[in-house]
């Protein structure tokens, strides 16, 4: 097993590398999920949780969750309503609603692991139809060192390796692969991380056969030209998030210049301030974040904001921006609604940048009830606009409005 570890983790093109180390939207999405999930249980004790999953808040939870590499790839679909087999049976049976709310809730207050699996087996044994352990892909967000995420290609990978006939849609069969996940885990942690995430990527790579691919010598010729085309479409996908990575940086820098051309402070993500474009080093350029009015919990969210501008040597947020990739918006949108929830006194300005080939989407997620009544409405500019315009905006503003310029 461990030449297969070995290969899972100097792959440069494999889900270690692109997703679990070397992934800041990663680390920023386990308080945007956690933030997704407060609001889907609000939602249930309200009554404002609809009746399908489109256009709910689960489906913004889901999403935020998808965004997450190729591992969470189809994690939405076990939720999608399905009419005609009536499930999840969360939708129109309001008991069953109410049941996966408290769930949701009481996995979010604790951080026991025997008091999590006590909440599973009491879910099942509702007995709730189609409300399997697809959910497990939450609760890894909420608890990544207690709970593995789970797939279709995490249990093949699982399966193949230690030889096991694990199913999906069974709770039992879940928390019997979690407890194989977990010792396995602790027999070569100096090779994983407590974060269950690792060894999940690590069956992953197992499932879909891009760690054996170099092993699989008996495969006909067939199967090897399909894993091999497998093998160039991950390695593509790769280098074109290499290319995002360079444009989110370069859309950073923008909004850095324009910001201090203003006369305003400006903050980076606390995890972006090592950055540099065209000779400019934010942290030469960029302030700390100062201490704000919320709880620390929030303050760790705004903190990942992408660039954020304040009034000058005071912790008043005037702008509050948040750079997207082609594979992300949902987070985005989450930690903006956060600043507009927790310092409604602040009136910031929020925007999305994004690739000019998301705007329609990124109307769609905006118009959003939840989002289109905040107070503050967060509004959209395109990163063509924003390069466009940079050096005009810097020359000719003489404060934050100069934005709406470009804004929509």
């Amino acid at each position: 097993m461990l030449d297969l570890i070995q290969q899972y983790k100097t792959n440069p093109d494999l889900v270690y590398h692109t997703w679990f180390i070397n992934n800041e939207e990663r680390l920023k999405a386990f308080r945007s999920i956690r933030r997704g999930v407060i609001q889907v249980i609000d939602d249930i004790k309200t009554g404002a949780f609809p009746n399908d999953f489109k256009g709910s808040s689960l489906e913004f939870v889901l999403t935020c969750i998808t965004e997450q590499k190729q591992v969470f790839e189809g994690a939405p679909h076990p939720f999608y309503w399905k009419p005609k087999l009536r499930i999840p049976d969360i939708y129109e049976n309001q008991e069953h609603k109410k049941s996966f709310g408290q769930f949701l809730e009481y996995c979010l207050n604790t951080s026991k692991e025997e008091i999590l699996i006590k909440e599973i087996i009491k879910l099942d044994q509702k007995n709730i139809k189609g409300l399997g352990p697809a959910v497990a892909n939450i609760l890894y967000f909420l608890h990544p060192t207690l709970m593995p995420p789970f797939n279709t290609a995490i249990v093949n990978g699982f399966n193949l390796l230690f030889n096991e006939r694990v199913k999906l849609g069974s709770w039992n069969e879940y928390l019997r692969m979690r407890e194989v996940i977990i010792q396995k885990n602790n027999e070569f942690k100096q090779h994983f991380s407590n974060d269950l995430g690792a060894i999940g990527g690590f069956l992953f790579e197992v499932g879909v056969q891009n760690i054996l691919i170099e092993n699989t010598l008996l495969l006909d010729d067939a199967i090897k030209e399909k894993l091999l085309k497998q093998i160039n479409k991950r390695h593509e996908a790769v280098v074109n998030e290499q290319k995002e990575e360079t444009l989110h940086t370069e859309m950073q820098y923008h909004l850095i210049k324009i910001g201090k051309a203003l006369g305003y402070d400006v903050a980076v993500a606390v995890n972006d301030r090592s950055r540099q474009f065209d000779h400019c080093s934010f942290s030469f350029e960029c302030i700390n974040l100062p201490e704000l009015p919320v709880s620390k919990e929030i303050y760790s969210t705004i903190s990942l904001v992408d660039v954020i501008w304040l009034e000058k040597g005071r912790p008043k947020i005037i702008c509050a921006f948040e750079v997207e990739k082609s594979t992300s918006i949902y987070s985005g949108i989450l930690r903006l609604s956060d600043i507009a929830f927790s310092l409604p006194d602040h009136q910031s300005s929020l925007y999305i940048v994004t690739p000019d080939a998301r705007e329609k989407e990124v109307k769609i997620q905006l118009g959003r009830p939840s989002i289109r009544n905040l107070e503050t409405p967060i509004k959209y500019i395109l990163m063509s606009e924003l390069r466009t315009h940079c050096d005009a905006l810097c020359k000719l503003g003489d404060s934050y409005h100069i934005m709406n310029k470009i804004a929509r």
